[in-house]
């Protein structure tokens, strides 16, 4: 967005500069709208903590609960309200989560069922089984969460890795992980990938997370002309190599962690 108003600012055109930034005409005119309204006004009340907390006392960040959220929905069988979806979070996570609470996640993901069933926009695609030859036939993205101890809040590792050579082509760190976040990366990939100008561009496979079902990430796959499949709930196994990496990362990081502390 800001290289795209510093030409625009200097002269170019909007259009020519949007298309060579390759960001939507919509996308961009809408963000502007939005950043130039007024803030909300806080008005007393309990702040919203951003993580709930499990039976065992652990903090489970809002943006795990939106994926598992996400999974349950996306469950072909499932047409539960938010009552019920409470129930499950209980159940199948041990969390200590009220109603309320998940109707509110429900709200900002847009994930409340309609009384009508509307017909998507963009229609879920599942993963299939695929030989890969060679790169950039199939990338995988997935969210990685930390909890940042004394700050009370997390922090998000969002990869995107290329099955056949195994290298992360780009990622997203950072207290915020979006939509918008996984547009970027993808744009950022195709660019170091060299895929623009290519008639066969990479698979995009992710799980149901709410970046990766979210408008901004569905309607950036079909900007850029790329096939976004998503696998089944309950099926890591089908985004093996992102998830092995976040793995393999996660115990390294923790081994740093443990000699630095002469543990």
């Amino acid at each position: 967005m800001e290289i795209a108003d510093k030409w625009i600012q200097l002269g170019y055109t909007a259009k020519l500069v949007l298309r060579i930034v390759g960001i939507l005409e919509a996308t961009y005119y809408y963000r502007k709208n939005k950043a130039s309204q007024k803030p909300r006004v806080y008005h007393g009340g309990r702040p919203i903590p951003g993580y709930s907390l499990s039976k065992d006392g652990q903090p489970v960040s809002d943006e795990q609960i939106k994926e598992w959220l996400s999974e349950l929905i996306a469950d072909e069988e499932s047409a539960y309200g938010y009552r019920k979806l409470t129930v499950c979070l209980r159940r199948d996570h041990q969390l200590v989560i009220n109603k309320k609470k998940v109707y509110r996640l429900l709200k900002e993901e847009e994930l409340l069922q309609p009384q009508r069933q509307k017909k998507r926009k963009h229609p879920r695609k599942l993963a299939n089984n695929r030989e890969i030859t060679a790169p950039n036939q199939l990338w995988e993205m997935d969210v990685k969460y930390g909890f940042i101890v004394g700050e009370q809040r997390f922090f998000f590792l969002m990869s995107l890795i290329d099955v056949y050579d195994r290298a992360i082509v780009d990622y997203h760190f950072g207290l915020t992980c979006e939509g918008k976040h996984a547009a970027q990366i993808l744009q950022r990939a195709l660019w170091k990938r060299q895929q623009f100008n290519c008639d066969d561009r990479p698979v995009i496979r992710t799980d149901n997370g709410p970046q990766f079902i979210s408008h901004a990430f569905e309607e950036a796959c079909q900007h850029f002309q790329t096939v976004h499949e998503r696998i089944p709930p309950k099926t890591p196994n089908k985004n093996a190599h992102i998830e092995s990496f976040h793995s393999v990362l996660e115990k390294c990081l923790w081994h740093d962690l443990n000699v630095l502390n002469g543990s």
